[in-house]
């Protein structure tokens, strides 16, 4: 036997098995949607529950052990690939605190492709979700009810004054309580191999039932169950409401952490209930593989009709090796049509991904071996591939939808399924669906939150491609951007920037892509723009281009003047004044809770030195984490304000009489979770690293150019003069606030070493993906073409002024710099420098004509 193939999903060698070509087999388990019919709730990225107990069954000193096994090794290198982030606890963890649960859930599940997840949300776990949260990640969740856990809340209950626990008592809640929810969940579960064992006995008798109870009751509470005769009862009752009900018993077998003890969690042990008539047709599913008793698992399914096989947490909590030889016993004697895929995810979003990846790869190398073997022929093994990941799973908890699986037409129905719990969406009336265009305003679309959940997470909503060809002065398409109003796009969703709205807890709001149609990305989406120019110095120079902003903004009020209402600075109070953050304090109480709600985190505040003028640090985070930051922060900003009578603007320069506002960006770059923008040690020139002065130098080149994103109105350049910590000459410089770009040194970093650049001509009128962008282009042109850096400016560079070069002093000579400037078409399209090109050349028209009309920006920026 011959295999020119590896055996994962993959590598690029040729797919062939003793000459059979696997390409369609490859294909079919690569690109099957996964059913998850046995998972956990994730818990809060603040939950008490350390990240390490992810990977492993381990817990309390023998936790400290885990790094050491072979699949921790494995599945945690798995994760930092996935997240890019440097391959060691500390990083992953550093990444995730980062990017947000929202985020990283997303950038799981979607690498996952898991459209269907039931979830046994009996698993006690610190700040946990409730299950309706779930969908934000998959279309379709349902619940998994664990029997063992209603009956210790029922127990738990407070009875009514003169009350006590009788065997009758407590079955009629009990029973009650599960047919209440019997056509509400999609299955029964039993813990019976953690507390007394697989040895159950369904003809235990009432008085043994009744003794047991009553032992329970005399324990302490919280109620733990652990009597043999009351889990027996418990269970019995449990599956004569399953029979009622035509549910599936999941049932744990095998392996588990140290409370159980694996000489009872044999599934051999569940002989008598397989033979009890009375429950034939009950149909029961045998969890974990039964790991490590798979061969018995395996023989069980395949002598007695209505015994199936689940083989999560076996993978991936076991070696290659073990995972392999796992799925191979199970394969051994049971039916293909008997065996089932799980994640068994719990607590943290990566135990998703980690389950459906090395399941794709597992069951891809036993079918490919199959065939190899003769077992299977090519086909057979296709059709194997469709059946273990969804097909089986579809059928056996009898789920309502048609999931794709590979070469399938038919697509999910997301919303056939009514969640049980306390659902916690039930009070979200509207969704906002929210765009900034090409001028860098911020727009929404506003949906009732049935219509968002049914049709637009899969179908989006239409938009008319005018929409990014605004400008800032009119709701209408610039002449020369090729956009107007005919053809229409699609605004989709994306679900991982999904969130409750701080101030209006009966909304919730969610940044949008532009498709063509769902799934097809429009090349004039600014978030695409981003997302497309950091695949590519990903791919190229393996980097990810992290961003921090600084956002400045002046609160106004209200007054009235000759009967007339005029808006000025809400306070007059000079730079970092304590008086005006006093002044001001009561709303930074409820816009700084506001920001952490949505996983931003701020560095610090304080008074600018323009009167009424604040200045707010971002932590620093991937680029397109950072742009998305930065439109909620200043939704936030604007909306705490507005709901307390003032007027916030980012306008750059409100008052031509006032300093003006920016919204300088820190820039660095990473590899692998380090910081490779920074030097080391004295061998380093300027304290950067080679790449990270290439990088800087294509920056600082094409720097003209970029202000036609980053400063993208008139008004803008009225901001960058000199003298004002703006940036109005081409030069960079170390800590040298007059530079337009500034390497920093902030404190913890060593002496000498920069780990970031500023750049300061970045304002708030600028589309921050699309400003991003531009940066991200022009870095990986100093890259490409090894750009060297000229001396640093140690001085204000206006003394110097018959030596720089300076900076467009205006929106014209910038777009002249763009037009001029050709490292840009391919990077950022061809097609969209053309629109924005279009709206600057508009922007300039209408305000050289109309020179006091930018004073109406504060109610746009």
């Amino acid at each position: 036997m011959r295999l020119t193939t590896p055996s994962f999903p993959g590598s690029t060698l040729a797919e062939t098995v003793d000459g059979m070509d696997l390409t369609e087999l490859r294909k079919a388990v690569t690109e099957a949607e996964l059913v998850d019919a046995h998972a956990h709730n994730i818990v809060a990225i603040n939950s008490a529950l350390p990240f390490i107990s992810g990977f492993s069954e381990a817990n309390g000193d023998a936790l400290s052990y885990a790094p050491h096994s072979l699949s921790f090794k494995r599945n945690l290198k798995d994760v930092a690939e996935l997240y890019g982030c440097e391959k060691t606890l500390h990083g992953v963890e550093e990444h995730r605190r980062l990017a947000g649960l929202q985020s990283i859930s997303s950038t799981c599940f979607r690498a996952a492709g898991i459209s269907v997840i039931l979830i046994d949300d009996g698993l006690r776990l610190d700040k946990k979700h409730e299950i309706a949260w779930h969908k934000n990640f998959a279309p379709v969740v349902g619940r998994i009810l664990r029997i063992e856990h209603l009956a210790e809340e029922i127990l738990n209950e407070e009875l009514p004054v003169g009350s006590s626990w009788t065997l009758d008592f407590f079955t009629e809640i009990f029973v009650g309580k599960l047919k209440s929810v019997g056509d509400k969940i999609f299955g029964l579960k039993s813990i019976a191999a953690y507390r007394s064992g697989l040895e159950i006995n369904t003809n235990v008798t009432k008085k043994d039932a009744e003794e047991g109870l009553a032992e329970v009751l005399h324990a302490a509470k919280p109620v733990r169950i652990s009597n043999k005769s009351f889990i027996d009862y418990v269970f019995t009752r449990s599956l004569e409401v399953a029979l009622l009900f035509d549910l599936p018993m999941q049932i744990h077998t095998g392996f588990g952490d140290k409370d159980l003890d694996m000489r009872l969690s044999n599934p051999l042990h569940l002989r008598d209930v397989l033979e009890d008539k009375r429950f034939s047709k009950c149909r029961i599913v045998l969890l974990h593989a039964s790991y490590p008793f798979s061969k018995e698992a395996s023989y069980l399914a395949s002598i007695y009709p209505q015994v199936y096989l689940d083989f999560g947490l076996a993978v991936p909590k076991l070696s290659v090796h073990g995972m392999i030889s796992s799925v191979k016993e199970l394969l051994d004697l049971a039916p293909i049509k008997k065996v089932m895929f799980s994640t068994d995810g719990y607590a943290f979003p990566e135990t998703f991904y980690l389950g459906a990846k090395k399941s794709r790869e597992v069951v891809f190398s036993v079918l490919r071996d199959a065939c190899a073997d003769g077992d299977l022929s090519i086909p057979e093994a296709i059709e194997a591939a469709k059946d273990i990941f969804s097909q089986n799973a579809i059928q056996f908890y009898k789920i309502n939808s048609s999931v794709k699986s590979s070469g399938s037409e038919n697509s999910v129905s997301p919303n056939f399924v009514e969640v049980n719990g306390n659902d916690s969406e039930d009070d979200v009336s509207f969704v906002r669906v929210i765009w900034s265009d090409a001028s860098g305003q911020q727009r929404c679309r506003v949906v009732p939150k049935n219509r968002f959940n049914d049709v637009v997470t899969k179908n989006g909503i239409g938009l008319t491609f005018a929409s990014m060809g605004m400008t800032s002065f009119t709701d209408g398409p610039a002449d020369e951007t090729n956009l107007t109003g005919v053809g229409e796009i699609r605004l989709m969703p994306d679900l991982s920037t999904k969130w409750r709205i701080p101030w209006v807890k009966q909304e919730e709001m969610v940044l949008a892509d532009m498709h063509l149609k769902p799934g097809e990305a429009w090349e004039y989406c600014p978030r695409e723009a981003l997302r497309r120019v950091s695949k590519i110095l990903k791919d190229e120079f393996n980097l990810v281009m992290n961003a921090g902003f600084e956002n400045e903004f002046f609160i106004l009020k209200g007054i009235l003047r000759d009967g007339k209402e005029e808006l000025v600075p809400f306070d007059s109070a000079p730079y970092c004044s304590t008086s005006s953050y006093d002044a001001a304090s009561y709303l930074f109480h409820e816009v700084i809770p506001a920001l952490h709600s949505l996983n931003i985190t701020v560095e610090q505040l304080h008074a600018e030195s323009g009167k009424g003028q604040f200045e707010m640090a971002l932590g620093h985070t991937a680029c397109m984490h950072a742009a998305d930051n930065l439109i909620y922060t200043r939704e936030v900003i604007r909306a705490i304000t507005r709901k307390h009578g003032l007027l916030a603007t980012f306008m750059p320069k409100y008052s031509l009489d006032e300093i003006g506002s920016g919204a300088h960006v820190h820039i660095s770059l990473w590899q692998n979770g380090q910081n490779v923008f920074m030097g080391s040690g004295g061998s380093s020139r300027h304290g950067m690293s080679k790449v990270g002065e290439e990088f800087l130098a294509g920056v600082l080149h094409h720097l003209p150019a970029i202000l036609a994103f980053t400063a993208p109105i008139p008004n803008s350049y009225d901001r960058i003069q000199p003298n004002t910590w703006s940036g109005a000459y081409k030069c960079w410089g170390k800590e040298n606030r007059e530079a337009p770009l500034r390497t920093a040194c902030p404190p913890g970093i060593q002496h000498g070493l920069v780990s970031n650049f500023e750049i300061k001509s970045f304002d708030g009128c600028a589309n921050p993906h699309l400003g991003l962008a531009a940066i991200l282009a022009a870095g990986i042109d100093g890259l490409r073409n090894h750009l060297s850096l000229p001396e640093p400016i140690d001085t204000n560079p206006s003394s110097l002024d018959a030596e720089l070069e300076r900076l467009p002093k205006s929106l014209s000579e910038s777009l002249e710099a763009l037009k001029e400037d050709n490292a840009f078409t391919d990077l950022i399209g061809e097609k969209l420098l053309v629109a924005i090109k279009g709206i600057r050349k508009a922007e300039i028209d209408y305000y050289s004509n109309h020179k006091d009309a930018y004073k109406q920006l504060i109610y746009r920026y």
